[in-house]
């Protein structure tokens, strides 16, 4: 989320025996996630979470920080982990990530990337995953990101299609395809054996426009984005029978018979998050035979807040619009007869997070959702004394983990209870 507020503010294995994309219960690996109908299961039993979202955790260097971390998630009952599988540099950056340690995992130059797989490189993602295992945590691991941050999309227009092309060409340029795909082979077999993998995503957040401007090949109608879903979903399943597989969207929807929107300043203006400008389709992508559960996210008061959120205005209010969003995806989910997780959410201000959050969690979990708030908070991180810069500004604090006004960390009790709670409730769902 971080990095589209940035953007807005300026297998050897192979398939047998199928039915839908999907490999028969009894001939998943033992430890993996899978589901049934509407829910989640772990080796024939339920499987109810709350989990937590931190890209920052594979840009750490200190074990000790590394391990403090997920033993207060563990402590807090989160059982499921989303992060980052991608982190991207371009070759004139290369210098300055070698000099200060910095984590990268592809470096991007003239002809494409180049893999780095040591020390500075999916080394340090290897740990991560292997070290979430240890505290019985599953880590939902996002292919690449919408934004340009930390080496998303945009990379792969800028050096394949070119200065001027446009950002949906990474939908549709055949180069760009195949080398999405090469990387997505790379992490896949590297983890593809791994029991500590929950499920994979294919994009975070994928849209028709990023930070580079969007074109005609990708609006409403041209159903661009759902063809990408259900061809690279299909292509990790090749790859990977066994791990679920999900599209990591905001959950746009786009009903076509209907126009959705709102009065302003006199003016009716058609609804973005439902008039299918975003490319996304979130009831159709949720039928597509390798997508396993759907997600999507909730920031009102960012899509919104300057033009609904104002105190003269009694017909919209953040907490509103969130539950009717809530209620959305579950009516969606419950016609697919798949899982959904809310897999980001975030408000600003602890008098909206306190007010808010308790009737947002209730709803989700009164509707059968996994529970991905937006962003994991943590203290008392030692490396270079508690204070390191990341990227994008991105940093350790007095040794606090980067707050992008949606940071929830322990001391902040009585928001952190709301969650704490959530995760006891959805574990005795589980056992």
């Amino acid at each position: 989320m971080r990095h589209v507020l940035l953007a807005w503010l300026f297998c050897i294995a192979t398939a047998v025996g199928t039915i839908g994309g999907r490999v028969p219960p009894g001939k998943t690996p033992k430890g993996f996630v899978t589901t049934k109908g509407p829910a989640f299961n772990l080796d024939g039993k339920p499987f109810y979470f709350v989990g937590a979202n931190s890209y920052w955790l594979p840009l750490l260097t200190e074990q000790r920080d590394i391990d403090a971390t997920f033993k207060e998630m563990k402590a807090a009952g989160i059982k499921v982990l989303r992060t980052w599988g991608f982190n991207a540099i371009n070759a004139t950056e290369l210098p300055y990530a070698k000099e200060n340690d910095l984590t990268y995992y592809q470096v991007w130059d003239k002809g494409g990337w180049k893999l780095n797989d040591g020390p500075q490189g999916l080394k340090r993602l290897d740990n991560v995953i292997e070290t979430a295992g240890k505290y019985g945590i599953k880590v939902l691991l996002a292919f690449t990101n919408n934004w340009i941050g930390y080496g998303g999309s945009e990379l792969y227009v800028n050096w394949i299609a070119g200065s001027g092309a446009l950002h949906d060409s990474f939908y549709s340029d055949k180069r760009i395809v195949a080398s999405y795909q090469k990387y997505v082979k790379t992490i896949v077999d590297r983890y593809k054996h791994s029991e500590n993998i929950f499920a994979w995503e294919l994009m975070n957040e994928a849209r028709c426009r990023g930070d580079l401007q969007g074109g005609p090949g990708c609006v409403a109608g041209t159903d661009l984005i759902s063809h990408w879903y259900k061809d690279q979903a299909a292509f990790v399943r090749k790859l990977d029978p066994h791990h679920l597989i999900t599209t990591g969207g905001e959950g746009h929807f786009y009903k076509r018979n209907e126009d959705i929107g709102y009065w302003y300043n006199g003016q009716w203006v058609s609804d973005y998050n439902y008039n299918g400008q975003a490319g996304e389709d979130f009831d159709l992508d949720l039928t597509l035979d390798d997508i396993d559960f759907g997600t999507y996210h909730i920031y009102p008061q960012y899509w919104y807040g300057s033009t609904l959120d104002t105190p003269n205005n009694e017909n919209f209010t953040i907490g509103n619009w969130g539950l009717s969003w809530i209620q959305d995806h579950a009516d969606s989910a419950k016609k697919a007869n798949k899982p959904v997780i809310l897999e980001e959410f975030g408000v600003s201000g602890i008098q909206n997070k306190t007010e808010i959050y308790p009737r947002w969690v209730k709803h989700a979990l009164d509707t059968n959702h996994g529970i991905l708030p937006w962003q994991f908070g943590m203290l008392g991180l030692k490396e270079n004394g508690g204070n390191k810069l990341f990227k994008y500004e991105d940093r350790l604090v007095d040794g606090a983990s980067p707050n992008d006004g949606f940071a929830i960390y322990k001391n902040q009790t009585e928001i952190w209870n709301i969650f704490t709670d959530a995760a006891k409730v959805q574990n005795a769902k589980s056992k």
